[in-house]
């Protein structure tokens, strides 16, 4: 044979070995994942997902970006490809759903080039619990360059189930479930999808780890193709047409990872995956300062609350006699009367043991909302004296409002804002803004962001009295798996609308929403008049968790989730149905061979009713509750 038809066998041999690239497997063999050549002139390179041999949850992953200086999505040609390597993730987080969290993939790289033969790498990890792949560009460039689109998608299965909030800037939305009409549009992170076959399974779509050099992005599906989600930059109008729509690179380079939790229900609401593929904190910062905890929160029962000192110390007098450690004080603060300012303020909580929080508006030309104080923290000399000035009077942690974009000038707003508040030992919470993608691991003194149709929406309009009970049962499948979610839950009374939640439902939320500063919404007469046992559990409930464990539900139907802190565990269960009935709680979640007391306290006669329970529980036990249409319960279990 003669050597030039031996060579073309060869490249024929190499470039079949690479289109028929082998499939890389998650440590549990559970999730497969192939890269899969281009079908036909301008296709692109795709992933395909599935799960336990039966079930292709992600039939094609698109990838594929366009900048001003190359075309890396057309004509690529795969050069090459890594060893398959383990990944290891362990940490300890002071917030969040575990202290101590774990996960473990494996990663391969794969290295293209585009027609001009400048390289771009893709790296690709599948982990027992998802995968997440990010592009890179290892090399060095003189000159920023321009992403003019990216063109990475997700093809669900045809006909998956779909719980998709539609997008709005701020994350403030509902997630109904698409069954058969599915609809089109732009959808905000994250997107949960049940995929149907013969094992069960779930994936979120969302993405983690944006930087400096990168947006966010959101989910765009058409009427052309309503099972494929396309990833699109930020809108021209955001932010008040302020930012520029498509991101600038420095490089080298690489993009927020792409993540796909895939699994069983457990899988999706126990995940971690966010929070593991981002960034660790710098090395040699010490955090120790940063402290989870509950606060009281004047806003939901009095809007202007915060304008009337009088109005303010009753809330300060409410988080001490609760032993909560905190209180927010919200929006007008700067115009604080009717016997004390500020400093006052700050002052009498202080004597009373209980650290101020305080709110800010981002400001800025992004910014339509006139709400004071207003463009105190825009620039980093602006930023640098109120830091100091809170920091000299007692003030604990920033809550930042109203920032309407998720341009890459904002992203940078962000994290400006994080690292310079770390500098004052001030934590910090998002309101108004996008949705965790990580940072909170990152910048551990970012304790939570709101992003959520929350408690505050009783305030707004009638839509969370009808709404709130399934919305509730919806958000630990969704937008709390994410991160950490300031939906400032708990209330008895009612605010501008009625809630139609049972007050046992409103018990529970303090187990089962995350957040790393938990704002209790009522107002002090509302904790004032619960029961002994129920006034007792608020004052234990942490905010930070050892461990999560999903005990049973569906989505917009019911949820049951225990966390750990330390030997005793908490439990809480809602019913987000209009119906009563009863369910089951098994506690095979507990450790083997110990026993624990547990206080239960559920549905009464009526919504406004409690009944308490005092037993013995192992994790042999199941023991049936009944709760109301829109109920609830709530527990907490003390080691014997």
């Amino acid at each position: 044979m003669k050597k030039t038809a031996v060579l073309a066998l060869l490249l024929i041999a190499a470039h079949f070995a690479f289109a028929q690239s082998p499939k890389i497997i998650s440590p549990d063999k559970n999730i497969e994942v192939q890269l899969v050549s281009p079908k036909g002139n301008n296709a692109l390179w795709s992933f395909a997902v599935s799960y336990k041999n039966q079930v292709t949850v992600l039939p094609e992953v698109k990838l594929g970006l366009l900048l001003d200086d190359g075309d890396f999505a057309h004509n690529l040609k795969l050069k090459g490809q890594g060893k398959v390597k383990a990944v290891h993730d362990q940490y300890t987080a002071i917030h969040g759903k575990k202290s101590l969290a774990t996960n473990d993939g494996n990663e391969i790289s794969y290295h293209f080039a585009n027609e001009g033969g400048t390289g771009m790498d893709v790296i690709l990890r599948v982990y027992n619990n998802g995968i997440a792949f990010r592009y890179v560009f290892p090399e060095k460039k003189a000159t920023p360059v321009k992403m003019m689109d990216e063109l990475t998608s997700f093809h669900v299965a045809d006909s998956s189930k779909r719980w998709l909030q539609k997008f709005v800037r701020s994350y403030e939305g509902f997630y109904p479930i698409q069954e058969n009409n599915f609809k089109t549009g732009e959808w905000g992170y994250p997107a949960l999808f049940k995929a149907s076959g013969n094992a069960e399974c779930w994936a979120l779509i969302t993405e983690a780890d944006i930087d400096r050099n990168y947006c966010t992005t959101k989910l765009t599906n058409t009427a052309a193709s309503k099972d494929e989600f396309k990833l699109t930059f930020p809108s021209a109008g955001d932010g008040n047409r302020t930012g520029d729509v498509n991101p600038t690179l420095s490089f080298p380079w690489q993009s927020p990872w792409r993540v796909a939790i895939i699994g069983q229900l457990a899988d999706i609401v126990q995940s971690t995956l966010v929070d593991d593929v981002s960034r660790p904190p710098l090395t040699g910062e010490n955090f120790d300062w940063v402290k989870p905890g509950t606060s009281s929160w004047i806003y939901w029962a009095y809007n202007h609350g915060t304008k009337d000192y009088q109005r303010v110390t009753q809330y300060v007098d409410l988080a001490a006699r609760m032993q909560w450690p905190y209180t927010l004080f919200d929006w007008e603060w700067d115009q604080m009367s009717n016997g004390g300012d500020l400093e006052k303020a700050v002052a009498y909580s202080l004597a009373h043991g209980v650290k101020p929080l305080i709110w800010y508006n981002s400001g800025g030309k992004h910014n339509t909302v006139m709400s004071t104080p207003r463009d105190r923290l825009i620039t980093h000399e602006s930023r640098v004296k109120e830091f100091e000035w809170l920091n000299k009077i007692g003030i604990a942690g920033i809550k930042v409002d109203f920032f309407e974009s998720d341009k890459q000038n904002i992203i940078n707003y962000y994290i400006d804002i994080l690292e310079d508040a770390a500098k004052y030992k001030l934590m910090v919470f998002f309101h108004g803004s996008t949705v965790p993608r990580g940072w909170n691991r990152t910048y551990p003194n970012l304790m939570t962001m709101e992003a959520v149709a929350g408690g505050e929406q009783y305030n707004n309009g009638p839509l969370m009295t009808t709404e709130g009970p399934a919305h509730n049962a919806t958000l630990p499948f969704t937008r709390n798996v994410i991160g950490p979610m300031d939906y400032t839950p708990v209330s008895f009374t009612n605010s501008q609308y009625i809630h139609t939640t049972s007050y046992a439902h409103e018990l529970a939320l303090a187990v089962v929403f995350e957040s790393g500063i938990q704002n209790f919404a009522d107002r002090p007469s509302g904790f004032d008049n619960l029961p002994y046992a129920e006034k007792l559990f608020l004052t234990k409930v942490p905010a930070a968790w050892d461990d999560t464990k999903f005990v049973s539900g569906y989505p917009g139907k019911s949820v049951v989730i225990a966390r750990q802190k330390g030997k005793e565990w908490f439990i809480g269960g809602i019913n987000g149905d209009r119906r009563g009935g009863q369910t089951n709680i098994d506690f095979s979640f507990l450790p083997a061979g110990k026993k624990y007391k547990l206080t239960l306290m559920s549905d009464g006669d009526n919504d406004s009713a409690f009944q308490e329970q005092y037993l013995v529980v192992s994790n042999k036990d199941k023991i049936p509750v009944r709760w109301l249409p829109r109920g609830g319960f709530a527990g907490y279990m003390d080691e014997l």
